[in-house]
């Protein structure tokens, strides 16, 4: 097993709480993270998901109340309701993406300073500024928020594609080589279980 499939929503608050969990067990087991950004809303669409407005009362109820459990246990500020969701999660997905092609930084940082951004900071990952300063702040330049424009959205497109036939549903998901799926960031414990040959 060399490397983790990571598909992921910027505006998942599940893919927030995930940290940086996936990337220590990733380096424990010394696999590379693929990271994957998708259009959660084509996504759900695609695979009989809805969106949170669109959900029965009871289940964005609970929704609620799991949230807050796993902020409070995992000790992560997480705003219920941030003031820019949702928001266009294409510019901050399109800027990991070219991130990843040119290397040079930490992807998992970037990744998880723009889950942070939305879910903690009240900050619009929408918006150029805020995309500019997490590529800096992850170690990537700042001139990827443009350069990377095409090469992001072509990408994008294609890893919704690619969830879809790898039968992927939701975010965070993660897809190992030998085609074993787990779901949900409460599942980071158990990959690394499953890549130590105890499950």
């Amino acid at each position: 097993m060399t490397q983790i499939n990571y598909y992921f929503s910027t505006l998942s608050p599940f893919s927030y709480l995930a940290g940086n969990r996936l990337e220590n067990v990733a380096a424990k087991h010394e696999v590379s993270i693929e990271y994957k950004p998708v259009d959660i809303l084509g996504l759900f669409s695609r695979t009989g998901g809805k969106p949170p407005k669109e959900r029965h009362p009871s289940r964005n109820e609970l929704r609620a109340q799991e949230l807050q459990r796993q902020s409070t246990k995992l000790g992560m500020p997480l705003n219920l309701q941030p003031a820019h969701w949702p928001t266009n999660a294409a510019p901050s997905s399109y800027a990991i993406i070219a991130a990843q092609k040119a290397g040079g930084g930490d992807i998992g940082k970037l990744a998880q300073s723009f889950l942070r951004a939305c879910w903690a900071e009240e900050k619009d990952i929408a918006q150029d500024d805020v995309v500019r300063a997490c590529l800096t702040a992850a170690g990537f330049d700042a001139s990827l928020a443009d350069s990377g424009l095409l090469v992001g959205a072509e990408t994008y497109a294609r890893n919704l594609d690619d969830a879809v036939a790898s039968g992927v549903f939701g975010a965070p998901f993660y897809v190992l080589e030998d085609g074993t799926r787990f779901w949900g960031q409460d599942r980071i414990e158990d990959i690394d279980l499953y890549l130590s040959g105890k499950l």
